[in-house]
């Protein structure tokens, strides 16, 4: 791989709310987003679903571990065979895996999904195993988009401190200094898991309704909050915890009995106000409030979620899209651009991100042989 200019990258994401594979192809040095490619999406099936949740808090060597890493790798197979003969003149790809268990301060972070095995279906580099550098040196290992949201800042020109949000089966936050140029120098990120936010409201609407989501909202819209269960939410010790800090998919699934009692739509609607109320706590954390927080991921197309969100803070709340992102696909393109700073020795966490004791590049180098890449120099 050229050591220097533009490298055409692919970046898969498999997400905390287990509906299926996001890939996406981003062009970059590294440094600064040139242009975005094509996108794909590959929705799990039923079965792959029902395999995938059998597998949640699972760890190398348990029961169906193998079968769901066999679903991961089958399913970024298909989708991203089909990209590539899509976009033309991909030279790198970076894979996620999906999250399965994630303990950062004990047994570390786990992703199904083995790179050097994708890499000689794809015959293609990958760059995989993202988060575990990240741990061994005292970091939580997420986020870890944050790197990419301030190459985002700076791609649609914002002047002024301003903040993602990404709601997906876990929130997290990322506040963004443009005006620093290097994203790891200090004060330019600040980045954490603010709270559940999807997975609670998936969890219960499949568990009641039959349905993967609570499709626009729709039945959040017909119930009413019930306060008790949303102040008991607020006092789990979560919230007054300073960043870094970061969440497995099911730490909060208590949620879940705080509403049992209610009916769907008022169960529905309380999940969705602890959701919000979770980012509401977690922006008391950020040096400031930024000038404009733009949103990504499931949680930006539900409309209760987003005025309820928009309710508790003074700066706008805008999905994505305002700004000509994507939101469907922002994580798989940051994966894309993590892999290609990977690739170049460049770091992709930093102490404002995830703690980690000093600014690391993560990830591991496969190619179709097997044996890993020498890293460019930067």
């Amino acid at each position: 791989m050229r050591k220097t200019g533009p490298i055409r990258a692919l970046g898969a994401m498999s997400g905390t709310s287990l509906d299926g594979v996001d890939v996406a192809v981003l062009d970059t040095d590294g440094h600064d987003i040139l242009s975005f490619g094509p996108t794909a999406y590959r929705p799990y099936s039923g079965p792959e679903n029902a395999g995938l949740q059998a597998a949640l808090g699972q760890w190398p060597g348990d029961a169906g571990v193998q079968a769901a890493a066999r679903i991961v790798e089958d399913a970024h197979a298909d989708i991203i065979a089909h990209l590539l003969d899509k976009a033309p003149g991909i030279e790198i790809a970076g894979i996620h895996g999906q999250t399965l268990a994630h303990d950062p301060k004990g047994r570390g972070t786990h992703q199904a999904g083995d790179g050097a095995a994708l890499a000689e279906r794809l015959g293609l580099p990958v760059v995989w195993d993202f988060r575990s550098a990240d741990v061994r040196l005292g970091g939580e290992g997420a986020p870890l988009a944050p790197v990419f949201h301030h190459a985002c800042a700076r791609w649609i020109g914002a002047e002024a401190p301003i903040g993602f949000l990404n709601l997906g089966g876990v929130g997290n936050l990322t506040w963004v200094d443009p005006r620093l140029s290097d994203p790891v120098a200090p004060g330019a990120l600040l980045a954490f898991d603010t709270g559940p936010a999807n997975a609670p409201i998936n969890d219960l609407v499949q568990a009641r309704r039959g349905q993967s989501h609570d499709r626009d909202g729709a039945l959040a819209a017909q119930g009413e909050v019930e306060d008790g269960a949303l102040e008991l939410f607020l006092a789990e010790a979560w919230f007054r915890k300073m960043p870094p800090k970061s969440l497995d998919r099911n730490d909060f699934a208590t949620m879940i009995e705080l509403v049992t009692e209610l009916n769907d739509a008022d169960a529905a609607a309380t999940l969705t106000a602890m959701a919000a109320a979770a980012v509401m706590q977690g922006m008391e954390h950020c040096p400031h409030q930024p000038t404009r927080l733009l949103v990504t991921g499931g949680g930006r197309l539900n409309p209760v979620m987003m005025r309820m969100i928009q309710a508790g803070l003074d700066c706008p709340v805008d999905p994505v899209e305002a700004v000509v992102l994507d939101g469907d696909f922002l994580e798989a393109q940051a994966f894309a651009y993590l892999a290609v700073r990977v690739a170049r020795g460049l770091p992709t966490s930093c102490p404002g991100t995830t703690g980690v004791r000093a600014a690391v590049g993560g990830g591991t180098i496969s190619r179709p042989s097997g044996v890993p890449v020498a890293r460019d120099a930067s």
